[in-house]
């Protein structure tokens, strides 16, 4: 099926639903379906609902509310405690099941609250071929997933958001700061905090797609491939930063990004 087509098959499958909470978190798959969701339905009938805690940062809330309203969508930011449930605090393998099962029962209540019919979330077709414990979780709470739904790639979907118009079509992908931390070692707040600050400044140096894999005293860079060479120019700036956050030992990945590299470990 034609790009084109998977797009006209996504607005059906979002008007069929008549209303909807769109679990919103401003990054290109969760702007794109907002969008397609905002041609569809009544803008009484869409809520955009983004989750605040320790594991997103507060520039993402606030690139989140900045895109709602430009789409003029209703917005609403809820905080969720991750970090205060043990089960996802001590990072097993199926850590983020016990994130999206807090967050997608909040959500739930909302849509009931506001007699709104479907949770949906912005997974892809793409997220199939990766370990994703929150499917489960997504699963037990009749949670829809348009864009899988239609058959879309995230290819497809920045493909689809570039035609669209959408600014930010070839941001670079999010994910929660929890995902820099290796399984079984212990998730807190001063941690991702730390996380942050350090991607926050090799970012300001010029590389906007960045992953801080942390390991207790030493840090594994990621970044684009063709971005490393530029990186190694920059090493002692980044080096002395990195230890002034309290890393010993700062490493470079010679793969480059790649999402979900912490899953390579994991026997399935």
């Amino acid at each position: 099926m034609s790009r084109s087509k998977k797009l006209i098959k996504l607005k059906k499958i979002i008007s069929g639903m008549k209303s909807a909470v769109l679990a919103f978190s401003g990054g290109v798959d969760s702007t794109f379906l907002l969008k397609a969701a905002s041609l569809v339905l009544p803008k009484d009938k869409l809520l955009a609902v983004t989750a605040c805690s320790p594991t997103y940062t507060k520039e993402e809330l606030e690139c989140a509310k900045g895109t709602a309203s430009a789409f003029g969508v209703r917005h609403q930011a809820i905080k969720t405690y991750e970090l205060n449930d043990k089960r996802f605090a001590s990072n097993p393998v199926n850590r983020c099941y016990y994130c999206k099962s807090e967050l997608f029962a909040k959500l739930k209540k909302i849509a009931k609250d506001k007699k709104l019919n479907f949770v949906v979330d912005a997974s892809n077709v793409s997220d199939l071929s990766d370990y994703r414990p929150g499917a489960k979780a997504k699963k037990q709470l009749g949670v829809r997933s348009p864009l899988q739904e239609a058959g879309l790639s995230k290819d497809e979907i920045r493909y689809l958001s570039k035609k669209l118009g959408l600014k930010d079509w070839n941001k670079p992908a999010l994910a929660c700061l929890a995902s820099r931390v290796p399984y079984g070692k212990e998730i807190s707040a001063a941690l991702l905090t730390r996380i942050n600050k350090a991607e926050q400044y090799i970012r300001s140096l010029g590389f906007p797609e960045v992953r801080v894999r942390h390991y207790n005293g030493l840090c594994r860079i990621e970044v684009a491939r063709d971005n490393i060479a530029s990186l190694s120019r920059r090493r002692d700036k980044i080096i002395d930063k990195l230890k002034k956050l309290g890393y010993n030992y700062i490493t470079l990945d010679l793969e480059g990004y790649r999402t979900g590299s912490l899953n390579e470990g994991i026997k399935k």
